[in-house]
């Protein structure tokens, strides 16, 4: 095998990218990137009646607005194509013979119906079937049929499965690398199968097989396939390879926001939050909403994933794409499931907001307006937001003259300072010329001044006659967005409503 770090993401293309297999498909890349290996990306497509058209589509443009770069595999191409597990089919029937024609695998003739009959027979007796060592001699099979019997019912065409012959009384052990050694005994494992009845392979001879050919070094996917580890090292075992077979790093699990069991689509339904990086519309009609649509920005959900199971060892929250790359190890994975939080991931959105540039933000965000008013805009409600969208709900507030003001403001600050004050600077904005919001803070400052009035006494209600409520962002720089015109006009109808 060669020396070069190799992982892999195999996502199936079921339906949407759920949200923890994109934090799977992070951390294998942050390891190839960080040991200068090859990050690969294989489709297990194997299960054609769970397949949902678009949905590989949908992988692969999550993982392109994400940054994870795919060096070989679906999409890119490589040695080791095709990539698509359904287009490898002759590969596994190859290997699976082998495993039939060294004892290590057998044929299973069983119907459904002789399964469920013999499940019920030992659920009677007050335990559960297991096609394994022990029933295995009771059951309808290679290892129970003659030689000649087994031939006569492949030509006839009978249905048949593959199991694997997993042995009575062997010890299995691996070292994961997150959870240190697994020791698991051969008897609590079933014969699994192999190759199914359409003569397609299961997960598990599929997965084995191509992660063997495709030279891959280190396999780190969720917890939920822990129990699959053991049988994994015993079809390496079967096929000779255990010399060669990949380090295992199983992930903790997601968890619900308040920490109690397997977060899951319907968690993200209640709490009103995405649980997949882009939004969803299936075949069937049914949607899903996504990160990037709800307004969070791909630094944010990269970080915010990064942190679900991994840490720096450091106070440090903020890692850039590069910086994660530096400081990732598997060794910082935690074993212990992960909390959802997403008041988190709002956090750093509104820390990543606050880095982009506000031309770049403008240009992205605020297309409808000039240039030079989207960047204002952006300069005037970029502390304040959370998401990208909300800049651009707050300005067409800018452009709307208030059709009501609070009440409560109105009746704390509405006063005849007030009144005299607003009232003498309307009648000096008339001639100002610069109507820039420094002009405007400066004209304001002298009207009050001369009439011995304290700035103080009228912020709130001159900010309740331009807006309508009495708080908000820079008010001067607003003024200065909205307009002389506007501005003089939003203050004539306060003096004469109010």
């Amino acid at each position: 095998m060669s020396q070069q770090v190799r992982v892999r993401f195999a996502p199936s293309p079921t339906g949407p990218l759920h949200i923890g297999g994109v934090r799977t498909a992070l951390y294998n890349y942050l390891l190839a990137r960080k040991l200068g290996g090859k990050m690969l990306l294989r489709i297990e497509d194997t299960d054609q009646n769970r397949f949902v058209q678009g949905a590989e589509e949908y992988i692969l443009s999550s993982l392109q607005w994400l940054g994870i770069e795919i060096d070989e595999g679906v999409g890119v191409g490589g040695p080791h194509a095709p990539y698509r597990q359904s287009e490898r089919s002759a590969i596994y029937q190859q290997y699976a013979q082998q495993l039939l024609n060294e004892g290590k695998a057998y044929y299973a003739f069983d119907t459904s119906e002789e399964l469920d009959a013999m499940r019920q027979n030992f659920e009677s007796q007050g335990s559960a079937f297991q096609y394994n060592a022990l029933t295995r001699t009771r059951l309808k099979n290679s290892l129970t049929l003659s030689a000649e019997e087994v031939q006569a019912k492949l030509a006839a065409g009978e249905p048949y499965v593959i199991r694997l012959k997993v042995p009575a009384k062997e010890e299995i052990r691996f070292k994961d690398l997150i959870r240190d050694w697994v020791h698991v005994h051969s008897s609590t494992i079933d014969d699994k199968v192999l190759m199914k009845s359409d003569g397609l392979p299961t997960y598990h001879l599929a997965n084995v097989v191509d992660d063997h050919l495709m030279e891959i070094t280190h396999v780190i996917r969720g917890e939920e396939w822990l129990p699959s580890a053991p049988l994994h090292v015993l079809l390496y075992r079967a096929f000779g390879w255990e010399a060669t077979m990949p380090q295992f790093a199983h992930l903790p699990l997601l968890l619900k926001p308040e920490g109690n069991g397997k977060l899951s689509k319907r968690d993200a339904e209640l709490g009103g939050f995405p649980v997949f990086p882009l939004a969803w519309n299936a075949p069937d009609g049914t949607k899903a909403i996504g990160f990037r649509e709800e307004g969070y920005l791909k630094e944010t959900l990269i970080n915010f994933l990064a942190f679900l199971g991994w840490n720096p060892g450091t106070e440090q929250e903020m890692f850039s794409m590069e910086a994660l790359v530096t400081a990732f190890s598997l060794e910082k994975i935690n074993k212990s499931g992960a909390k959802f939080d997403i008041q988190k991931a709002k956090w750093y959105n509104e820390q990543y907001l606050r880095l982009r540039s506000d031309e770049s933000l403008a240009a992205e965000f605020l297309t409808a307006y000039e240039s030079d008013k989207a960047l204002k805009i952006v300069r005037l409600f970029k502390e304040r937001v959370t998401f990208p969208q909300q800049i651009t709900t707050e300005a067409q507030a800018l452009f709307v003259a208030p059709e009501s003001y609070d009440a409560a403001v109105v009746a704390a600050k509405w006063n005849d300072d007030a009144k005299k004050g607003i009232a003498a600077f309307k009648e000096a904005l008339v001639s100002l010329d610069d109507f820039s919001a420094d002009a405007i803070k400066h004209t304001l400052a002298d009207t009050l001044t001369s009439l011995g009035i304290k700035m103080g006494k009228v912020m709130q209600a001159l900010r309740l006659a331009v807006t309508g409520v009495g708080a908000g962002p820079d008010l001067m720089l607003m003024m200065e967005i909205i307009g002389k015109e506007g501005v003089i006009a939003r203050l004539d109808k306060a003096l004469q409503t109010l």
